[in-house]
């Protein structure tokens, strides 16, 4: 598989947590084509394993660790077997999140923003494992996160608050991590158009009596593009800055919508 990022992590080796379908896949993916070898991580070890297996095939290293990224034992392990195996780390793609509760933050339970708020602990636990190794390699840190903090739809309230979260945290990590060289930034996907977004459109479309095409059609064109990104588009978006190309760049979070939201 050859695309235009092709080569531009050659002899890296990418850290992808949260490498479960859709855009964790991309990720993954995405990475081994640009030339990187891989840990990948999630918590499906039979989904886990048939991915590892899919990206050697493209003659990387691959090694696949089952792993409950909100566990910090696990992440430990995780990071430990890292190097073991690879004996470096240059970037980590925190891809981990909590399924938000799309209720309205007035109505939503404490626990439930509580549960919500663990995705930036299990990216701040994670990279704060990984720090030694990345400031070794000088690396990068890339953390998804979701164009939720740009727009106003609304019944996402506690996922709002979530991601806001996210994006300090990075900012921070870029700003305490910057003076050993590493960077880090966030990419804010829209709504990728993948499985996911699939089924809830088909759900809204049946909910309305309608197609799920037009559901599309709608939220597409809210965008300037006129399309929903692909997980493998959102995924070149992070490639980027995890590589040498964007050696100068910290700090920033890269909207990647097709022109749903403008920064």
């Amino acid at each position: 598989m050859t695309f235009p990022g092709s080569g531009i992590l050659a002899g890296k080796v990418v850290l992808v947590a949260g490498a479960g379908p859709g855009l964790g896949r991309a990720l993954a993916e995405r990475s081994a084509a640009a030339g990187a070898d891989l840990v990948i991580a999630s918590r499906s070890a039979e989904r886990l394993e048939d991915l590892a297996g899919e990206l050697r095939t493209t003659g990387r290293r691959v090694l696949a660790v089952p792993t409950d990224l909100a566990d910090p034992g696990s992440v430990a392990a995780l990071v430990a077997a890292a190097l073991s195996e690879h004996g470096r780390l240059d970037a980590v793609l925190h891809n981990a999140y909590h399924p938000p509760s799309r209720e309205a933050l007035l109505e939503t339970g404490l626990d439930t923003v509580r549960a919500e708020l663990e995705s930036p602990l299990m990216a701040l636990d994670l990279v704060r494992r990984c720090a030694p190794a990345l400031a070794e390699s000088r690396g990068a840190v890339v953390v998804m996160n979701s164009m939720i903090i740009r727009n106003r739809l609304p019944g996402f309230g506690a996922y709002r608050m979530t991601k806001a979260s996210l994006l300090a945290l990075a900012r921070s990590l870029s700003i305490e991590l910057g003076p050993h060289g590493v960077r880090v930034n966030s990419v804010a996907p829209g709504y990728i158009w993948a499985d996911a977004v699939r089924g809830s459109f088909a759900k809204t479309a049946r909910e309305r009596g309608t197609t799920p095409e037009a559901i599309h059609d709608e939220i597409a064109a809210g965008t300037d593009l006129r399309r929903l990104p692909r997980p493998d588009e959102i995924a070149d978006a992070a490639l980027f800055l995890a590589s040498d190309l964007a050696r100068a760049v910290t700090g920033q979070c890269l909207d990647v919508t097709a022109g749903a939201t403008h920064h």
